[in-house]
């Protein structure tokens, strides 16, 4: 049986590091999405095709393939309840869809959860590399150094002309998604997000919330990623979203800035009373609480408050989801219990680390 850890702490280990411009990129991902040629594709496949292609897969793993990388595990999403598997999505370590699919769905994990290889989601293979920070190039080269290693033992479906075949047509072609997730509360707060994320969207990249496609984007986390699969080298997808992050990055210090000239005590009122709620509120819902972790957020990169750290607060982000939290409770919630038990929760962790670090 594969260990649990990843549902025995809220912050896989590759979140602990510090990557670089971590206080506006929390994350960059680089997932490759890739099909077997002999085998129907999995909204098509019977349960015993499922089955073979998990085998197949499961089995390069098993066979000590990805040994140079590191430790991995293999977890059988048939042998997890509902609340593991949806643990998994709040770390993102498994889409929602894979999470609703039980016909021969699996990962291979990495023991740090900085990888995580899909099979028998939307398509038979997705191999996803995390790293903190702004990162997507060095994501993108653990990716493909993964994708050679599946390459040399599968057969892949693969087209002269059209490149990698998926499921879904907009992945045709490279079959590479990359994004960063970005904490952007100065874009936001001068109201020149709409604007920027306008531009975005012209240069072939899309804008999506903390879970991706159709989420919202909550405590001011966006997901900037490529559309464009086809036609572009990775080379030139990777290039092009990093070019982009990059001139986001520089927008959102000039932002922060700005506030800390113009609005400096209306910023730190802003944020000191998102502290004060956080620290005493008994009840909060999961919209207010991401929006109240975001000021809290804000003030500590700005060095408003010096008594409360990012990874804290990271941590929070992922403790106070619903699956997290009646993870961490053991107890299955109403909505409005949920929101007590988040209330309970924050104010914890928000007074240990008062006691550890002083007012």
């Amino acid at each position: 049986m594969a260990s649990r850890r990843f549902s025995e702490q809220a912050l896989s280990d590759w979140m602990k590091g510090v990557g670089p411009d971590s206080e506006i990129v929390i994350s960059s991902r680089v997932r490759i999405a890739r099909n077997l040629r002999h085998f129907p594709f999995p909204m098509l496949a019977t349960n015993q095709q499922s089955l073979e292609v998990m085998n197949q897969l499961t089995a390069i793993g098993q066979a000590g393939k990805l040994d140079p990388i590191g430790r991995f595990d293999t977890i059988i999403l048939s042998e997890l309840s509902e609340l593991e598997r949806r643990v998994l999505v709040e770390k993102h370590l498994i889409s929602p869809n894979l999470a609703n699919e039980s016909r021969g769905g699996a990962i291979i994990l990495s023991e740090n959860e900085s990888v995580s290889i899909m099979i028998n989601e939307e398509d038979h293979l997705r191999i996803q590399c995390l790293y903190p920070g702004f990162q997507v190039k060095e994501a993108w080269t653990l990716a493909n150094q993964i994708d050679d290693i599946f390459e040399e033992e599968a057969n892949y479906a693969f087209d002269e002309r059209r490149g990698y075949l998926t499921t879904c047509p907009t992945n045709v072609g490279t079959g590479i998604r990359a994004s960063v997730m970005m904490h952007l509360p100065a874009l936001v707060l001068t109201q020149q997000i709409n604007r920027i994320l306008s531009a975005v969207t012209q240069v072939g990249l899309a804008v999506r919330g903390m879970y991706g496609e159709g989420s919202e984007a909550l405590g001011n986390l966006f997901q900037i990623s490529n559309q464009i699969t086809l036609g572009q080298t990775e080379s030139e997808i990777i290039d092009n979203l990093h070019g982009v992050a990059r001139q986001i990055i520089e927008h959102e210090k000039a932002a922060r800035q700005r506030l800390m000239s113009e609005s400096r005590l209306r910023i730190e009122d802003r944020v000191r009373r998102s502290y004060g709620i956080l620290s005493y509120a008994a009840v909060m819902d999961s919209k207010e609480s991401a929006q109240r972790l975001s000021d809290v957020r804000l003030g500590v990169d700005l060095g408003l408050l010096d008594h409360v750290t990012s990874q804290s607060l990271n941590e929070l982000l992922v403790m106070t989801q619903p699956g997290f939290l009646q993870q961490t409770f053991n107890e299955k919630m109403s909505a409005d219990q949920r929101d007590y038990r988040r209330a309970e929760l924050i104010r914890n962790q928000l007074r240990g680390q008062t006691e550890h670090g002083g007012a």
